[in-house]
């Protein structure tokens, strides 16, 4: 048994025929002709905005490149996906978040160059390093931290308290 669908119901284009025996040498959709002409404009505008003049040539040529465009849009275009949700669909293409290849860089900063010159000369480096050093002091070999807890107890912190109490 062979069931028959209602596609056929579908493929059916509403195209302008014309009166009787003077018809267009093409068969074209009504939406085919508002595109063209959306199309038409487009094109006229983007010449005009390159800076080619309006002359036979231009506009001769902007029909070739419309009837292209317009052909190509129409074969996506049916009664399933109709001109408006392709152009939407386009608009979300267009605008539509993007993964971030690029890394983003951080502020440039130049705290932490050393400003003058960076090496030494050698003679002043072997003279430096021949010259005896006296030893420091026993007050000046404390280690960071007991400078550290001095400098809590004279601010009146002992290590009872917790460093949020004042």
């Amino acid at each position: 048994m062979l069931v028959r669908t209602d596609d056929e119901i579908y493929r059916v284009d509403s195209v302008w025929l014309g009166p009787p025996r003077a018809t267009f040498p093409w068969r074209a959709r009504y939406v085919s002709y508002g595109l063209g002409l959306l199309v038409m404009i487009g094109v006229m505008f983007v010449q005009r905005r390159v800076g080619i003049g309006l002359d036979f040539f231009s506009v001769a040529w902007a029909l070739v490149i419309t009837v292209v465009i317009t052909r190509f849009l129409g074969q996506r275009i049916n009664y399933e996906r109709p001109l408006g949700q392709v152009v939407e669909l386009f608009r979300h293409e267009i605008t539509g978040p993007r993964v971030r290849t690029a890394v983003g860089g951080g502020e440039v900063r130049s705290d932490h160059v050393r400003v003058g010159p960076v090496v030494r000369a050698r003679k002043a480096k072997a003279k430096a390093s021949k010259t005896p050093k006296a030893p420091k002091a026993p007050a000046e070999r404390d280690s960071w931290q007991t400078s550290r807890t001095k400098g809590r107890a004279a601010a009146g912190r002992g290590k009872g308290r917790s460093r949020g109490a004042t």
